[in-house]
């Protein structure tokens, strides 16, 4: 009988237990390709199976016009330490994709840095769900400053075709003809 890696993951391993060294080599150079992170300034601080968190340094140009951090840059490490959360659990070979993020703002990002902690809740054949948490650290202060939730899918899944010109995986997006489009006309 064949046993998905979901399932196998969820019988011998717990969040936040150690991984082999190939997963977290893998996790980083997967990571050191995402041109948006090092962008950035972001780095992996820590990975652990189905855990991952991720440091952004403060700097000028990551700021709004009140002097904290953006909240573009907030939501982009929350982003990542889910997929990568994910993408620890997932067999050799697979990739990550977020298909669903949503992130509540709760207080002014500030601090040296921004500590994003992506946490698999449910690790599942197609999908898997995450939670999202990051805090500002100034010193040894930590303020939580967003929380939310991540819904990714391993690449290769059936959610997922390839493009038709052969740059990467994505969801078709539906096509909608304006000519015959009415409002609420599933109602």
């Amino acid at each position: 009988m064949h046993t998905s890696p979901a399932k196998m993951w969820s019988k011998s391993m717990q969040v936040g237990d150690p991984i082999s060294e190939e997963i977290i080599i893998r996790a980083r150079e997967s990571f050191s390709r995402r041109g948006l992170m090092a962008h950035l300034g972001a780095k992996i601080a820590q990975a652990r199976a189905g855990l991952v968190t991720l440091r952004l340094p403060f700097r000028q140009e990551l700021a709004q016009q009140h002097g904290y951090f953006h909240a573009g840059g907030t939501s982009a490490i929350a982003d990542s330490a889910g997929g990568y959360a994910g993408f620890t659990l997932f067999p050799e070979g697979s990739s990550v994709l977020t298909v669903e993020f949503k992130l509540n703002l709760i207080s002014p990002a500030q601090g040296d840095y921004l500590e994003a902690v992506g946490r698999v809740i449910k690790n599942g054949r197609t999908l898997t769900i995450c939670q999202l948490d990051v805090w500002g650290v100034d010193g040894e202060r930590r303020k939580h400053v967003a929380t939310g939730r991540l819904c990714c899918a391993k690449a290769g899944c059936p959610l997922l075709k390839p493009r038709h010109h052969g740059t990467g995986l994505l969801a078709d997006p539906p096509r909608i003809h304006l000519a015959s489009w009415r409002p609420f006309s599933h109602l």
